[in-house]
């Protein structure tokens, strides 16, 4: 039976392995603290934390995220511990809740392994609070008991920990939401919100729903919360304005889209439906792939969510049954223990095949449905080997979307899934061009991985001009050694540049002077709501400014500039794609940081870096690659030159 706790109360733990689950409907920071006797923390090495998620006994996630599980084994701890305190917080990021109050009471399960609740705890009374030491495990006379607290501190991580008597609290708490803001700054947007039946529509007559696990004492995947996310319905509207300039996306609703139309049959029995392209609800095929898209993205998530919880509890379900079998020394030896070996690995194996069988059942539904998706998408959401780029023509309006990349998990690297960002971009991308932890980076010489970057980068652009209607987006180039020259070629050679790419100090200089003084007069034309009054020279298409090599050719006021640029241009319809590995900067130190993390990071290579902070997963990010001796960036990009010079749109 499930005690629920409420300030102060406390409960016998049954057993010393256990998960401790967190669910806050915002996202918020987790970690805990070990305790000897008095409580008294004994240093940073006695903190897990998300830059330091792992201690002997405790895991913490190492995100801030709106759903956690914390695993602990309370007979893994050092015996100078007594007490482990769970703490939450606030992320310090921008336009998110600053106090406990403003969001939804968070709620503290204390669970077996096998997902059974022994103790509930729910924080209610939070106020101006935006850090709380939730509940504390701590040992009496030899077990182990569970206490609600409940304890807020208006001063945050930072006086929480100091009341704990960790020396330098403050440099402390800096580092943890350090860590976070890297973290949330490599992170997999969440997808769009289901539909209002909780689900988005899909044709699985015999093929259960991927969030459920293999074993039913398993316990589900976590559900992906989605009130971060924009609405399916529209587009952000960040700089909207009245006049000339207007960045809200031209097919906003503000009504519910329609339900998908029937356009599959009906399953035969025992048999899945045949998959269909725009499945997914949206007031245009375009809207409705973009949410199929994302939908795919989320099963994939969620039915591999639920294979590795599956594949760890049969581990530890194996790891137990070991325990109590071998805890009698007469079975350690003879056929006794053996027997009881083997019969616990023979369950643990059942379990974990029982759990692929669903996953690549799964997993072929998703591929059967991808091979139906991938012919069906538009030019901005497909990639450069799609037929639908040797039919291109100049767009009249911009699309919801744009493919940047590809996304894949180890259980199945052949299906991929396209990275979409919405348009306009909501924030700058960086290239990085610098050796990474994957293993293609590692095979890959610094020059090669570098000229990869810049290529890369050099498609990204190619791919914003062809969405965009012509004229009405404009890239610059800095190229402060112009060591990018030949990977420059494509948009150099087509004109489709606003002007020849910009080298030594004073080109870096007099373009960013200028798209500087761009963002500006918008800026001061929206506040005055007078952007008829902007001067008739500005050009009021979306920029796009490519910065290669940063920060060689770059001095103080020009990297000033450069992080004005990140933090407002993207509102105004100014971007930044750099390319740059981050260890040439280092002389900077911590102040290019808010740079750094205000930019979407992709890679030249396959590499694992991005998180998913819903359930826990490290995407494989791939970069869109046209086909060997495949000319159809130089005929997409001719084709955009030539919509420019005659003026007009197809």
């Amino acid at each position: 039976m499930t005690a629920e706790l409420v300030r102060g109360q406390n409960h016998t733990l049954p057993q010393t392995r256990l998960e401790i689950r967190v669910s806050a409907g915002t996202p918020v920071v987790a970690g805990a603290t070990l305790g000897d006797e008095r409580g008294t923390v004994h240093g940073i090495e006695w903190i897990a934390h998300p830059g330091s998620p792992q201690l002997p006994g405790l895991e913490v996630s190492r995100q801030a995220a709106a759903d956690h599980r914390l695993a602990v084994d309370l007979d893994a701890m050092p015996a100078a511990v007594h007490r482990v305190t769970v703490l939450l917080a606030l992320p310090m990021e921008a336009g998110g809740p600053v106090r406990f109050g403003a969001v939804a009471a968070p709620f503290v399960a204390v669970t077996g392994l096998e997902g059974t609740e022994i103790a509930t705890f729910t924080l209610t009374g939070l106020d101006a609070e935006s850090a709380v030491a939730a509940l504390e495990l701590y040992r009496r006379q030899g077990d182990w008991k569970v206490r609600a607290v409940g304890q807020g501190y208006a001063g945050g991580l930072a006086a929480m920990l100091a009341d704990q008597g960790v020396a330098g609290a403050a440099e402390l708490a800096r580092s943890i939401h350090e860590a976070v803001a890297r973290g949330s700054a490599r992170s997999v947007a969440p997808p769009p919100p289901r539909t209002p039946e909780g689900d988005r529509v899909r044709h699985t007559a015999a093929i259960g729903d991927p969030a459920q696990p293999v074993s039913p004492s398993a316990g589900p995947a976590p559900s992906r919360p989605t009130a971060a996310t924009d609405s399916t319905a529209g587009g952000p509207t960040a700089g909207a304005s009245t006049g000339p300039i207007n960045y809200a996306h031209p097919r906003r609703q503000a009504t519910a889209p329609p339900p998908p139309p029937p356009t599959a049959p009906p399953a035969e029995p025992g048999r899945p439906a045949q998959p269909v392209a725009g499945d997914a609800t949206g007031w245009s095929m375009e809207e409705r792939l973009y949410n199929q898209v994302w939908g795919m993205f989320e099963d994939l998530a969620r039915t591999t969510a639920a294979y590795r919880s599956a594949v760890d509890f049969a581990e530890s379900r194996m790891d137990q049954e070991l325990d109590r079998a071998l805890s009698d020394p007469r079975n350690r030896i003879g056929g006794a223990g053996d027997r009881a070996r083997e019969e616990a690995r023979a369950k643990r194996d059942q379990l974990t095949d029982r759990a692929r069988e669903a996953l690549d059942r799964d997993l072929a539904q998703l591929a059967a449905e991808s091979a139906v998706v991938e012919p069906a998408l538009p030019a901005a959401f497909a990639g450069w080997d799609n037929p639908v780029w040797h039919a291109y023509r100049v767009p009249m309006e911009i699309p919801m979307a744009l493919r940047i990349g590809d996304l894949h998990l180890p259980e199945n690297p052949d299906l991929r899934i396209p990275l979409l960002v919405r348009l306009p971009l909501e924030r700058g991308i960086w290239v990085d061009s610098g050796r990474t932890a994957s293993e293609a980076a590692a095979l890959t010489d610094t020059d090669r991985l570098r000229r990869l970057a810049m290529d890369n980068a050099v498609a990204h652009a190619a791919r914003l001009l062809a969405v965009y209607p012509a004229g009405e987006f404009s890239v610059h180039v800095i190229d402060p050694a112009g060591s990018a020259a030949a990977a420059l070629a494509p948009l150099v050679n087509s004109g489709v540049l606003a002007g020849p790419p910009a080298s030594g100090a004073g080109g870096v200089a007099s373009v960013l002077a200028h798209l500087t003084r761009r963002v500006d007069l918008v800026q001061m034309a929206i506040r005055a709501g007078a952007a008829d009054s902007l001067p008739p020279e500005l050009d009021t298409a979306e920029q796009l400014l490519i910065v290669n090599d940063f920060p060689h050719g770059f001095d103080d006021r020009a990297v000033t500039q450069l992080r004005y640029l990140a933090d407002e241009g993207p509102s105004v319809g100014v971007h930044l794609l750099m390319v740059a590995d981050r260890e040439d900067a280092s002389a900077y130190g911590p102040v290019l940081d808010p740079l750094w993390r205000s930019l979407l990071r992709i890679t030249a290579v396959a590499d694992d870096h991005l998180a998913d902070p819903w359930v826990g997963h490290a995407w494989t990010y791939e970069p869109l690659r046209t086909p060997p001796g495949s000319r159809v960036l130089e005929q997409v990009l001719a084709q955009v030159a030539a919509a420019r010079r005659t003026g007009r749109r197809p």
